[in-house]
């Protein structure tokens, strides 16, 4: 696979850098002793709380973590999902790649909520409208590729195609976690907008590689009770 625009990843990183624990974690200042390796744990989380970019402190069941959380499973999903389509030979892994970074995007938006927000976080977590567009296009040419629906299917369709629908599905959820936020004004609707449209992108994408591998999808059927007997 060739490497892509890791450009798209810049604006969590910087967030990232912001944040005082974390440069202290990776970047320790300089010292005459023998350096230490940095601990991945700080234990500022013992306590059921825990930091956004902003600096705010919340509680770790908050609705920005919960949407946070939410993104960063579908990430790992996306990632597995990954595994199995680069097995095959898939060419849009590299689609998913960059879906991914910009779920990190999306991540570093969720992190920054407006009540707490400077202009200057506002300016650097901003979610533009590029990622949906590029998924529209996705979406569009992926489309007219497949047969029309006529009926329900169930996920189904391969290994590929079962584990993008299982993305889906994450996907469906952390929008749902997103709404509150951009309801409230926490968050940018450009967000949900994205995790939207993404699972559209997820579900044609199932179909697609279905498709590809020619593999069946299982057609849904309403149980006749009297076939119980």
């Amino acid at each position: 696979m060739s490497h892509f625009n890791v450009e798209v990843c810049i604006k969590g990183v910087m967030l990232l850098l912001e944040n005082a624990s974390f440069r202290t974690l990776f970047w320790p200042q300089p010292s005459s002793k023998t350096p230490k390796i940095p601990k991945i744990y700080t234990k500022t989380g013992d306590k059921g709380f825990s930091s956004t970019f902003t600096g705010e402190r919340r509680l770790k069941d908050d609705q920005v973590f919960e949407a946070m959380g939410t993104t960063d499973e579908l990430s790992s999903a996306i990632g597995f999902a990954m595994e199995l389509i680069m097995e095959k030979g898939h060419p849009f892994a590299e689609e998913l790649q960059k879906i991914q970074c910009s779920l990190q995007d999306v991540g570093s938006a969720l992190a920054t909520p407006r009540s707490s927000a400077r202009e200057a976080h506002l300016k650097l977590a901003a979610f533009e409208e590029g990622p949906i567009l590029e998924l529209e296009r996705w979406i569009d040419r992926y489309s007219s590729q497949l047969p029309p629906l006529t009926a329900f299917i169930l996920p189904s369709g391969g290994k590929c195609s079962s584990a993008l629908h299982l993305c889906r599905a994450v996907c469906r959820r952390a929008e749902r976690r997103v709404v509150p936020l951009v309801q409230t004004g926490e968050t940018d609707a450009n967000v949900a907008k994205f995790l939207n449209r993404l699972s559209d992108y997820l579900f044609t994408l199932a179909r697609y590689a279905a498709m590809k591998e020619g593999i069946p999808e299982t057609i849904y059927k309403k149980n006749d009770p009297s076939d119980q007997a």
